[in-house]
């Protein structure tokens, strides 16, 4: 018993990562209907920049708000610069352009700063505390409260100011919001910025423990799908919850089930994400969609 609870700590914390990558992706297809396969390279490359004020000797909690911040910024530019000349053309083609972006984000890094593995700083102890027969570090627990903190944020922008009001109204009903004064490429545009600053959280979450090289969130990316899937794609919550749920399920998989573990994981991923495209397609908290024929 103090084992499995010592499984459902960790993959918690690891959970709160993906939960973090997954609510960007949500907020990318709840205003464009778009899968960003560019979000985790965007986030590495948010994370680089962390890493580079802070070699600086910038202060972590002044280094990484100056990072958000430029990572905002940059997925502003993106859509401005890339999405937007295309954002009317098929799917296929906005999925190619997603792919061609992350490609060429991790060139850039790679190219800026190498592919040697580097460490990177973590604002929270090493040191460990048991609860319930579980012990579990302040690193772990600051993932976990930093993944809640991002979800309460995020629904009090989104739900309780006229902002997320007006980007939500340019997401879902975009030809009304014209016609009521909205600036929709601008609300895209910003929910771009938003996404990008939201992954990047993801990013900085993960290098302490992954390390911080340009491949790092190729594998995290992969659990954020499976965990949007599992919530829901259009669900902000469904997200969180979902990558909690994934977090929890790799792990204890990874410990109970024979033969599954390292890359292995992966494949529990990509199980969860073809089950529920067979079960549930719209996920937990996903919407059901009707078609008139």
């Amino acid at each position: 018993m103090q084992e499995l609870l010592q499984q459902v700590v960790s993959g918690l914390a690891s959970g709160g990562i993906y939960a973090s990558l997954a609510l960007a992706l949500v907020l990318i297809y709840n205003a464009m209907g778009l899968v960003n396969f560019a979000q985790g390279e965007m986030a590495m490359f948010a994370t680089f920049l962390a890493f580079s004020l802070l070699s600086r000797g910038l202060n972590y909690w002044i280094a990484v708000p100056i990072a958000l911040v430029l990572a905002f910024a940059g997925g502003v530019v993106i859509q401005r610069v890339v999405i937007r000349p295309v954002e009317r053309a098929p799917v296929l083609t906005l999925v190619i352009v997603t792919l061609g972006l992350a490609t060429l984000i991790n060139g850039m890094a790679g190219f800026i700063y190498g592919y040697v593995p580097r460490s990177f700083p973590s604002p929270f102890s090493v040191q460990t505390v048991t609860f319930g027969g579980a012990i579990a570090s302040y690193q772990d627990l600051g993932v976990i409260g930093a993944s809640a903190a991002v979800l309460v944020l995020m629904y009090v922008l989104l739900q309780r100011t006229s902002f997320g009001l007006a980007m939500r109204a340019a997401a879902h009903n975009p030809e009304t919001s014209r016609l009521l004064g909205i600036r929709v490429s601008w609300m895209l545009a910003l929910g771009w910025g938003l996404a990008s600053a939201v992954g990047a959280v993801s990013g900085i979450m993960a290098a302490p423990a992954l390390l911080l090289e340009p491949n790092m969130m190729q594998t995290v990316i992969i659990y954020a799908f499976a965990a949007a899937v599992l919530g829901g794609i259009e669900s902000p919550l469904g997200a969180v919850i979902g990558g909690l749920i994934v977090g929890v399920t790799v792990n204890l998989a990874g410990t109970y089930v024979p033969g599954v573990g390292g890359d292995l994981q992966l494949a529990v991923a990509f199980a969860i994400i073809i089950g529920v495209l067979i079960l549930k397609p719209n996920g937990l908290l996903g919407r059901a969609s009707v078609r008139r024929v």
